[in-house]
């Protein structure tokens, strides 16, 4: 669970649309993906095609996508294509990388120093999509104050931020992914998760969520919420209600929302 940073019109439209991902304007990207890059996350792999760079053309290019700000305050579109072998200049011991590679961890948390010499704890994933190892600063981590409905301990939201394992009392199990576009993978198909925002209370509804890390895939157990889940639904859409927002539910994504440059899916 990651709180949106970058807004939605500060998107970088004319290099999306360089890549086909934007039209007159309009962005032709899955609601999931938009939030991901938002987020400042990756997307899923897209399509890319008839891409054009220093006088190189390239037909077609399956890639992940995320933002980054750079020093002029405005937002870069990265591209993440798939490479052939994964580097991790030096942050990772050889160890720590073949570890990583193989899926024997899902993460390995560690303290890296900047330039400055301050210390900040991360979190590093191996992106098996693209080949790539990803780092996440655990400072960054937005962690719920409830997930369905039940109100998080100070030792369940740490060990959310450093990337472990957390389980609910109905037996619902999650944890922080930065692979995920979602950024949150469990062994439930949806949970929903809630935070405190200037003493009022704001939901996220995951649904679609990929399994945990090493956890064998049971759709009927996973499908099987506790009433926990269904009491924090019922909270959602009365809060919605009230605010008159007309939440529709579909079968293919999250939920949706109204705005005005995109929804459409490639």
């Amino acid at each position: 669970m990651t709180e949106q940073i970058f807004d939605e019109q500060a998107l970088p439209l004319e290099d999306l649309e360089k890549i086909g991902l934007a039209k007159n304007g309009r962005l032709i990207l899955a609601e999931d993906d938009l939030r991901a890059l938002l987020s400042g996350r990756r997307t899923d792999i897209v399509r890319l095609e008839n891409l054009t760079s220093e006088g190189i053309h390239i037909l077609a290019m399956d890639a992940k996508l995320s933002l980054k700000q750079n020093a002029e305050g405005n937002l870069d579109l990265l591209i993440h294509p798939i490479y052939r072998k994964a580097e991790h200049a030096g942050y990772l011991t050889d160890t720590e990388a073949e570890i990583l590679e193989k899926g024997e961890a899902a993460n390995i948390l560690k303290r890296m120093s900047d330039t400055q010499g301050n210390e900040t704890d991360v979190l590093i994933e191996y992106d098996k999509d693209t080949n790539e190892f990803i780092i996440t600063d655990t400072e960054k981590i937005l962690v719920p104050d409830f997930v369905n409905n039940e109100k998080l301990t100070l030792e369940q939201k740490e060990r959310y931020r450093k990337g472990k394992e957390v389980e609910l009392k109905d037996g619902t199990k999650f944890q922080y992914s930065g692979t995920e576009k979602k950024g949150i993978s469990s062994n439930k198909l949806a949970l929903i998760a809630s935070i405190l925002i200037d003493g009022g209370i704001s939901y996220i509804l995951f649904k679609g969520l990929n399994a945990l890390f090493g956890e064998k895939s049971d759709q009927k157990e996973r499908m099987h919420y506790g009433k926990g889940y269904h009491q924090a639904l019922k909270d959602m859409q009365a809060q919605e209600k009230e605010k008159g927002l007309a939440m529709e539910f579909q079968n293919k994504n999250e939920y949706s929302r109204g705005y005005s440059r995109s929804g459409m899916k490639r």
